[in-house]
């Protein structure tokens, strides 16, 4: 199981967020892993709930995982150099400590906070319509398109636009290589005809070569 730990830092980059984006707002963090967003962005008044399968393991083992799955991380980045970029980071080392700092914040706020922490998964949340103002989902949707096929993606983004009004989605390009979504044109045709407002939209964050733009969904209708 790959269970990474993101920084808010990295997070705000990615999604590329304002205070505006969260303050007072109802935010979803899908799938969160070990991502300290949710503890930070409360100090701007945003109501996160962050979402993981993994979070059915029991602490220490989830601890473990996520610890494992940042040191595997972090030697695939540094044996496929020519496929990362360190200009956001500045350094292999910045971004080690950057993640364990992360991780370390959300196993403190994993433990005093359980109710904002939910075992689920997409392409089927726990969650009512128009739960969320804006919903977060970071390397998932489109890394894993060689896995997750057309079929799984067009659910997943139906439930995330079913329980909030705005979903970002980053990256949009799938793992490895980087290529595009061989599905891409024809998905977002078809959440444009269920009334949705789609954009792809460039962010101030890059790791994966040319990984730098987001995916947009608006929700125009119910």
């Amino acid at each position: 199981m790959l269970v990474s730990s993101r920084s808010y830092d990295e997070y705000i980059a990615m999604f590329d967020l304002a205070d505006a984006d969260l303050r007072g707002r109802r935010v979803l963090d899908c799938s969160a892993g070990g991502s300290s967003f949710a503890r930070h962005a409360r100090t701007l008044g945003a109501q996160v709930v962050a979402v993981d399968p993994a979070y059915a393991l029991e602490p220490s083992v989830l601890a473990d995982t996520i610890a494992t799955s940042n040191r595997n991380g972090a030697t695939i980045a540094v044996d496929n150099g020519d496929r990362f970029v360190w200009d956001w980071y500045g350094s292999i080392d910045a971004r080690d400590k950057m993640r364990a700092r992360a991780l370390a914040e959300f196993v403190l706020d994993y433990g005093s906070r359980p109710g904002r922490y939910v075992a689920a998964a997409l392409p089927q949340l726990p969650f009512r319509d128009a739960s969320f103002d804006l919903a977060l989902c970071s390397h998932l949707l489109f890394t894993w398109a060689d896995q997750l096929g057309q079929a799984w993606h067009a659910a997943a983004l139906a439930e995330l636009c079913r329980v909030a009004r705005e979903v970002r989605v980053f990256p949009t390009l799938v793992q490895g290589p980087g290529g595009e979504v061989p599905f891409w044109d024809e998905l977002m045709a078809a959440i444009a005809a269920d009334g949705h407002v789609v954009e792809r939209r460039r962010v101030p964050y890059e790791f994966q070569v040319g990984g730098n733009t987001m995916l947009v969904v608006k929700r125009l209708r119910s």
